[in-house]
Parts: structure tokens; C-alpha cells; sequence
């Protein structure tokens, strides 16, 4: 019997991603392996510590450092050019103040892919990060570098934003390097219909050296509704399976409000216990 590669496809949202990191803490606490995960934007971000196995690390950091202006602030957009300071989430958190266990990470077989946003072609870009050196941090921040508020991340003469502009729920992606069995994450709940962007005017004018990627976000609302169908119609099969909120979350993408942040991470928490032996059973049906 061919034993099908059970994949982790992670979908961003930004603070709703407290969400998801609920959903990953049980499945670590209890010892649920993949293969591999696809993380895009906040799904990076917060989802690596799925490979470096440190439960809890990313609501931690989050609640530490919600009110933090060095973190997530207006004077880091002022100053960098990013709400989310890159120095001192890429660099400060991870290698200082909430250390990131990346001896763990390289020695865990799972492969961890990121999806950024091609800023030249609008065309998501896909990459596996082995080791999270600095340079594979770099691809991480691009893939939740947020269009508008984050500067575009420059890195092998390319430019890269974020992943979730071009493929926001990367299932087709996972299944096409043959991940067949697949876990999905969502931060919306099933009858979420996204809607065109009512800031692309400003979109337009800031961005108008780059075409495609204005293109990309102009059709950014078809792309992920067809992406969020696609998901919900490959789950009624029995290779995919669907984890999303019953209902909106009901915060902000740059949340703060740590008692927000925690009950955010708590409904994660909760769906993932109340699933636990339906997805067990799920990735055991191999």
C-alpha cells in the first residue's frame, strides 16, 4: 500500500493567525507529525515553531510584546518603513528574547515551505526553508511583509511581498509536490466571502512601478474565493481535512488587545481538542 505525504497547509490573517497557533500547540502537545507545512504570511511566521516544536512560543511573544513599540507600530513605520519592525522581529525575538530553537528545527525531518508574492510577475513564489538562517528569515518576512504598510523585501534580485496576494490557501501547490493527505487551516470561517480592496486607489499610486502585482491585488478577492472553494470541496474527499473558526474571529489584523490575542488562541485551542480524534483518525486512514 503507498503510503500517501501528509502535508500542513497554514493560511495567514495577520493576529488572526493567534487562531491557528492554538490549533498547532494541541496537535504538538500531542505528538500529531507531518510530513511537511506550507505557511503563508502570519501561517510563516507563527507556523515554523510547528518544526522547531516550541509549544506556546509564538502567543507568548505575541502577548509579551503586543504594546511593544519596537514590535508592531506606527513609529516603525516612520522609522523602517514596516509596522512590524523586521530587525526586531526577525532578529531580536527569535535570537534573543524568545530564543527560536533552530538546532530542533534543522534535525525535524518535516519540510516547511513559505509563499511570497513576486512583486515584478504578481506570481507567488514558493520556498522550502531548511535551516532559518538569516537569509531564509528574510523569505519568511517577505511572505508576511503586508503591501502598504511593509517595504518590499529585496533578495536575489527580486522583489517579494506578501504570499497571500498570490495564493493565500496553497492546498493545489501542496498537492502538485505530492502532498496527497493534507490538514488545512483557516483563519476565516467556512461562509467568508472576501470582498475587492477598497484601498486599491492607494494601492494604484504607490505601486505603480509594479503592474503586475497592482493586477494581482486587483484580483486578490477572486483568487482567494476560489481558492476558499476549492479547500471546502477537496474536504469532502477524504485526503483533505478543514480546521476554520465557526464564526469571525472579530479582531483587527494588528490586534493588541492581549486578552483579545488570548481568546483568539483559545478558540484554536478548543476546535483543535474537540477534533482531535477526527483528525487522528483522519491522518491514520493512510
Amino acid at each position: 500500500m503507498d503510503i500517501k505525504k501528509t502535508g500542513l497547509v497554514l493560511e495567514g490573517g495577520a493576529m488572526r493567525g493567534m487562531f491557528t497557533c492554538g490549533v498547532l500547540d494541541v496537535l504538538l502537545e500531542n505528538d500529531i507529525k507531518f510530513d511537511g507545512a506550507i505557511g503563508v504570511s502570519a501561517g510563516a511566521s507563527f507556523g515554523c515553531n510547528y518544526k522547531s516544536k516550541q509549544i506556546g512560543r509564538a502567543i507568548r511573544y505575541n502577548c509579551r510584546y503586543a504594546h511593544d513599540s519596537r514590535y508592531c507600530s506606527f513609529a516603525s513605520l516612520i522609522s523602517s518603513g514596516n509596522l512590524y519592525n523586521a530587525d526586531f522581529c526577525y532578529n531580536k525575538i527569535p535570537n534573543e528574547l524568545d530564543v527560536f530553537d533552530y538546532e530542533t528545527y534543522r534535525n525535524n525531518p518535516m519540510e516547511f515551505w513559505i509563499v511570497a508574492t513576486n512583486v515584478n510577475t504578481g506570481l507567488p513564489f514558493y520556498k522550502k526553508l531548511d535551516t532559518c538562517d538569516k537569509k531564509e528569515l528574510d523569505y519568511m518576512r517577505a511572505s508576511a511583509s503586508m503591501p502598504l504598510v511593509s517595504k518590499i523585501v529585496e533578495l536575489d534580485g527580486e522583489g517579494y511581498l506578501d504570499g497571500g496576494i498570490s495564493d493565500s490557501i496553497p492546498l493545489k501547490y501542496f498537492e502538485s509536490i505530492g502532498y496527497e493527505k493534507n490538514l488545512v487551516i483557516l483563519t476565516q470561517p467556512e461562509d467568508f466571502v472576501k470582498k475587492p480592496n477598497k484601498a486599491m486607489p492607494l494601492i494604484r499610486f504607490l505601486m505603480k512601478k509594479y503592474p503586475k502585482m497592482i493586477e494581482a491585488m486587483e484580483n486578490r478577492h477572486i483568487m482567494y474565493n476560489d481558492e476558499t472553494k476549492y479547500v471546502f470541496n477537496k474536504a469532502k474527499e477524504k485526503n483533505t481535512f478543514v480546521i476554520c473558526p465557526p464564526e469571525s474571529l472579530g479582531i483587527s489584523r494588528t490586534e493588541k488587545n492581549v486578552n483579545e490575542l488570548r481568546r483568539i488562541y483559545q478558540i484554536g485551542r478548543n476546535i483543535a481538542l474537540n477534533k482531535l480524534d477526527e483528525i487522528k483518525a483522519f491522518l491514520s486512514d493512510n
